[in-house]
């Protein structure tokens, strides 16, 4: 049975509506409330997080502070986490309250429910194409978590990333390994926890800070200071720390590479790329043609990836085998497909 979506129930409620957390996650879900009609009526942090300074007009309480006039209330996770302790505030603060993280996505404005809706008998497709049960129940527990903000859903899909690692990707010790979005350089070393040994590290990172940070930790890789793209020249790249970094309209000059430009046979290519996966992809095509490389590609950064990403790498190679998981992290990001 479908899940009815979240803005219908909220729309539907009696009972005050609060955010649990401010930021750029919070400003979404206040756009999406006004959209719908949806009236907030305060805000609140973590007890010990609580600054009492004032988010779009409404002073910042502590849960305890918010709960002495709102004992009864909708809580609407607005950031995101994958931190254990976190995540155990949040669902202690479930087990009290009827709480719900809105889905909205990383990069862009798409809302998923009508996504869903024009592109079900896609879904459906998709689901027949992935590869084992554990993925059929990621794509159904995600979809319907995306539909309904319940974040039981997440719990019921997640696995642990060593899970991925030892199911499906099974790493060789010679691997050409090239690392789309290093950040710091923890997925290098996320990879060498994986492997006894390797042929080669390509790591690329395009924020200049971040840069200077991943090749004091991975002073052994060939580190690049570039986005990555589907071809090579220039973007503008925004910095701003993490999952709010993009490839836009404004930003910075920054050089931009593709997979093929490379010249290289890599056997293995992560791409976490802020919502540039499917250009990556585009820029791979030789590559991901002629060496068919094993490949982790993050699929929460957009509305619509669930859908194109695998789309566009079966347009390319259909004999990949294809599978869907999901990390511990609240709402769904740290959801991957891995093609092997």
């Amino acid at each position: 049975m479908q899940e009815q979506s979240l803005w219908k129930v909220l729309q539907a409620a009696n009972k005050p509506i609060v955010l649990y957390g401010m930021g750029n996650g919070a400003d979404k879900i206040l756009v999406l409330c006004e959209k719908y009609g949806v009236k907030v009526s305060g805000v609140f942090a973590s007890d010990g997080f609580a600054r009492h300074n004032l988010y779009h007009g409404f002073p910042v309480l502590s849960y305890s502070e918010m709960k002495e006039t709102r004992k009864d209330m909708i809580v609407l996770v607005s950031f995101g986490t994958q931190r254990p302790e976190v995540i155990s505030l949040i669902e202690q603060v479930a087990t009290e309250q009827e709480l719900y993280c809105p889905d909205t996505p990383v990069i862009g404005d798409g809302e998923f429910a009508s996504f869903y809706e024009e592109y079900r008998e896609e879904f459906d497709c998709l689901r027949e194409r992935l590869a084992d049960e554990q993925s059929r129940l990621v794509l159904d527990s995600l979809i319907s978590y995306r539909l309904s903000g319940k974040i039981d859903y997440l719990k019921k899909a997640e696995t642990p990333v060593s899970e991925s690692y030892v199911n499906i990707l099974k790493l060789s010790d010679s691997e050409n390994y090239l690392d789309l979005g290093a950040y710091t350089g923890d997925t290098v070393k996320e990879f060498l926890n994986y492997v006894n040994s390797y042929s080669s590290i390509t790591a690329v990172e395009p924020d200049r800070k971040t840069f200077q940070k991943l090749t004091q930790n991975a002073p052994f890789a060939k580190c690049i200071h570039a986005a990555v793209s589907d071809r090579d020249g220039e973007v503008l790249f925004q910095a701003a720390a993490g999952r709010q970094s993009a490839i836009g309209k404004n930003g910075t000059p920054t050089l931009a590479i593709s997979i093929d430009g490379l010249h290289s046979s890599f056997s293995y290519v992560k791409m976490d790329v802020e919502g540039a996966e499917c250009a990556a992809i585009e820029g791979g095509r030789e590559t991901i043609a002629l060496c068919k490389p094993k490949m982790l590609i993050a699929a929460y950064h957009r509305t619509e990836d669930y859908l194109e990403i695998p789309r566009k790498v079966l347009n390319i190679n259909p004999d990949y085998r294809v599978y869907m998981r999901h990390h511990p992290y609240i709402p769904a990001w740290d959801t991957n497909f891995y093609f092997v």
